[in-house]
């Protein structure tokens, strides 16, 4: 399994795990190569019809070693993270009756594992790029799209990168988000959280009044 998951924290509904990588899509690269393990942030994009199980897509630097040393031949690991938050026992009204309760944190996470190739081809790198893009603009009130670059400057920045793809092997999904909990303490968790007015904590409530 690689990563501790206790059956009431996994998430096996792919469409949830799709859409947080669409939502949260900086993810933590993790290799092995001849220096032992790195790890790059890189965003990527979930294209679920390219393999067996999919494939993730980005770009990095020319000059990120990444690409040059790949590996060892062994599997990559990709972490995509939600926002998280602390929960206090406070919170918990079982807390008046037993005083049972230990602090914790909710968070959500997708562990990608599969196999790294990487692409130094200018057609591929435009298609994952604007496809990238387009997704990354979609809130803007006028999007940038790449066409709208000079082409001298947009082969020339294309020149400096290389495109990253991650054959999917398998995907683990975790959301801690209170389930070994009964619904009064979930539903006081969500209203305490929803007093704050961060946008992350409000992600976490109303993830936690979904699961």
């Amino acid at each position: 399994m690689s990563i501790y998951l206790p059956p009431h924290f996994e998430q096996t509904d792919a469409t949830r795990v799709a859409n947080l990588i669409a939502t949260f899509p900086l993810a933590t690269v993790i290799t092995s190569g001849a220096e032992g393990l790195t790890a790059n942030h890189i965003p990527l994009q979930l294209d679920p019809d390219r393999g067996e199980h999919g494939s993730l897509q980005g770009h990095v630097a020319r000059n990120n070693p990444m690409w040059q040393e790949p590996g060892t031949g062994t599997e990559s690991l990709v972490i995509f993270q939600s926002p998280d938050a602390y929960i206090s026992p406070n919170w918990y009204p079982s807390k008046q009756e037993h005083h049972r309760v230990v602090p914790t944190w909710n968070y959500a996470v997708v562990h990608v594992y599969g196999d790294l190739i990487f692409h130094d081809d200018e057609k591929w790198l435009r298609a994952v790029i604007g496809k990238l893009t387009r997704h990354a603009e979609r809130d803007q009130s006028k999007p940038w799209f790449m066409g709208q670059a000079p082409q001298d400057f947009l082969r020339e920045q294309l020149a400096n990168i290389i495109g990253i793809e991650l054959r999917i092997n398998r995907m683990i999904g975790k959301w801690k988000m209170s389930q070994n909990r009964d619904d009064a303490d979930r539903h006081n968790v969500i209203a305490n959280l929803r007093e704050s007015d961060d946008p992350g904590k409000e992600w976490i409530a109303a993830t936690i009044a979904g699961t």
